[in-house]
């Protein structure tokens, strides 16, 4: 999750609040790739997840990242809490997930080098500390009151709100990872189109990289977990958005939206106040109570946003958000199928093409199939192993045409990065489906076996 925004001046006009998304669009030769990743650490020897502070800790691997590699850290209430270097940040989930929040960049080759060195550093730190880290979307053994909680007021005030709210919020916070692509927009009507067909394609997504067929160490009935979580959430927050297909959406709608969405907190002097519930049209009122008579900032609308958690969200750029967590070539495949649906034109007119017969009730009935079935889903007629080749091939066509190469040259294009999702669509098994197997076979039962087998 995302740590406090700065630098934003109060807010004296509405049109503020939608001239904020509008200053994120940008031409063409400026988009970027943002990949985030999120994984669970854990004690070699025990098998219990790592707790926030001693000898071997989530405090441990941040001072060991910082000492070793010169990661600057980030501290809230004296407590490190984060890392930032050169445009990238290491921050926590509210369990002790470690994620990566990495630097925009130009091209799935730089994003998947810096996720291995990203993840070769991580695991340096954690052999000296006897640490390990793997990546599924979802803790397969251990139970709520086995996590540690992270000290950052945002997941205290967070906790405290999702029974009120949701039956499964907890479990979203502490016991699942994810990872995500951010991606840029030229203008509002390209926001607009690449939003639709995200969320449109968000269950095939969800589909090719379900990762959490388990929950306190037992098979609990869906290839993701993950998104079987979030459908029981916070209606208020979450979903596939129907209004974003209506005629005349753009960054208005959205403000309108996330208007109506109940806040969590202000950030003020290094300390989140308590705001749940409260209003943030009230807020520009200055009717705010957690804060009576005081207006919002910039900041607080840049917070606010990141609070905001449907299938696909926009702040400044786009973040794709229905994948599980996984191995190493799934980190790397999450951008190249995203980007290359939706950074060449022609790729984003096919892919609209594909998903602009779809109604609602077929997207969100795809998007439950996807949680329960992977690509043996469907919903509306749709299966969604022939959604997801057609989607695999368009992604890449649009890689070909980027023809952006790696490898000093040796490799021509960023196309060798959906190998993994191909594999997924020939064989009709996505990740969950070979853990299933071997749980059910080699492992004969024995859960314990998945942190040897598949820690990074």
């Amino acid at each position: 999750m995302s740590i406090p925004q700065s630098g934003g001046g109060p807010i004296e006009r509405y049109e503020q609040l939608v001239e904020y998304l509008e200053s994120g669009c940008k031409p063409k030769a400026d988009w970027r790739i943002g990949t985030e990743h999120e994984k669970f650490g854990y004690c070699r020897d025990t098998l219990r997840p790592l707790p926030y502070d001693g000898p071997r800790s989530i405090k441990a691997m941040l001072e060991g990242l910082r000492d070793r590699y010169g990661w600057a850290p980030i501290l809230e209430q004296d407590n490190i809490i984060g890392l930032e270097l050169n445009g990238a940040n290491i921050s926590l989930e509210p369990g002790g997930q470690l994620e990566l929040s990495g630097a925009p960049l130009q091209s799935i080759h730089e994003t998947c080098d810096e996720v291995n060195e990203h993840l070769r550093e991580v695991k340096t730190v954690a052999d000296e500390i006897g640490a390990g880290f793997i990546g599924l979307g979802a803790a397969p053994q251990w139970l709520h009151e086995d996590m540690p909680q992270m000290p950052k007021g945002r997941y205290r005030l967070m906790t405290d709100y999702m029974d009120s709210v949701g039956d499964l919020g907890k479990q979203m916070m502490y016991r699942t990872c994810t990872v995500q692509v951010n991606l840029d927009f030229a203008s509002e009507a390209d926001m607009t189109k690449k939003l639709r067909i995200g969320l449109a394609l968000q269950p095939v997504a969800t589909a090719l990289f379900a990762n959490s067929p388990f929950l306190e160490g037992k098979p609990n009935g869906h290839k993701s977990w993950r998104s079987r979580i979030w459908r029981n959430l916070d209606d208020a927050r979450t979903g596939m958005l129907p209004f974003v297909f209506e005629e005349g959406f753009g960054f208005e709608a959205w403000v309108e939206y996330a208007l109506d969405v109940p806040m969590y907190f202000v950030y003020r002097d290094g300390k989140y106040i308590n705001a749940l519930g409260q209003s943030f049209r009230d807020f520009l009122k200055g009717k705010l109570p957690a804060l009576p008579g005081e207006t919002p900032t910039l900041s607080d609308w840049a917070d606010h946003l990141t609070t905001v958690f449907p299938e696909a969200r926009i702040k400044k750029y786009m973040e794709m958000r229905g994948a599980d967590g996984g191995p190493w070539r799934r980190l790397c495949a999450l951008p190249a199928f995203w980007v290359g649906l939706l950074y060449d034109e022609g790729a984003m007119d096919a892919a609209w093409d594909l998903v602009k017969g779809l109604d609602a009730e077929t997207r969100e009935g795809l998007r439950v199939a996807a949680s329960v079935d992977g690509l043996q889903g469907e919903s509306g007629g749709v299966k969604l192993r022939d959604l997801a080749a057609r989607a695999v091939d368009i992604a890449e066509t649009g890689l070909k045409a980027r023809a952006i190469p790696g490898a000093g040259g040796m490799i021509p294009d960023e196309t060798h990065f959906l190998n993994a999702l191909q594999e997924s669509i020939e064989t009709g098994k996505v990740p969950a489906d070979e853990l299933l197997e071997r749980y059910e076979g080699a492992w004969a039962g024995d859960l314990t076996r998945i942190y040897s087998e598949f820690s990074y």
